[in-house]
């Protein structure tokens, strides 16, 4: 996988979002470990998003050759946000929250493989050391101030 400092802040997030989606897949009803694991997760995974997009992907998006592999996986962001709006309006004691949650962490865990595995390899023979160093800088100054907005942002259509 690509080594440089961009993809290792990426990859350090995607490992801790792996540990939070394990333990909050054992979790049991509407528990306050449930409860605050979620909360967890899902102001990681729209913190980390956002940062992506605003650095990686706000980059690929303006190159031709690395534009589609940024679309698709916007797309995927936007899909993750949603199940995230559909799990923070259930009931979490009830069965069909498990099973939301366990489709949505199928879906993130494909995703990030596939960026891991495809995406961030492509782009690392693609963009220039100098790009990769800078996109990093961004990402590392946006996902604090990103946590800082999750805070206040709902996810998906619970945001209206």
């Amino acid at each position: 996988m690509a080594d440089a400092q961009i993809f290792q802040d990426l990859k350090n997030d995607h490992d801790k979002h792996r540990e939070l989606l394990e333990k909050l897949g054992d979790t049991k009803g509407a528990s306050d470990e449930r409860k605050s694991l979620f909360e967890t997760l899902r102001k990681e995974l729209q913190a980390h998003a956002a940062a992506e997009e605003e650095s990686l992907y706000a980059t690929m998006l303006g190159r031709e050759d690395l534009r589609e592999d940024a679309r698709h996986s916007v797309s995927e962001h936007k899909e993750i946000d949603d199940f995230l709006g559909e799990l923070y309006e259930m009931d979490m004691s009830s069965s069909a929250w498990m099973t939301k949650f366990k489709e949505m962490r199928h879906r993130y865990l494909h995703h990030i493989d596939e960026e891991e595995e495809d995406m961030f390899p492509e782009a690392s023979e693609k963009l220039s050391a100098e790009d990769e160093a800078r996109l990093a800088k961004i990402f590392e100054a946006r996902k604090p101030k990103e946590l800082a907005n999750a805070e206040k942002e709902l996810p998906g259509d619970a945001r209206e």
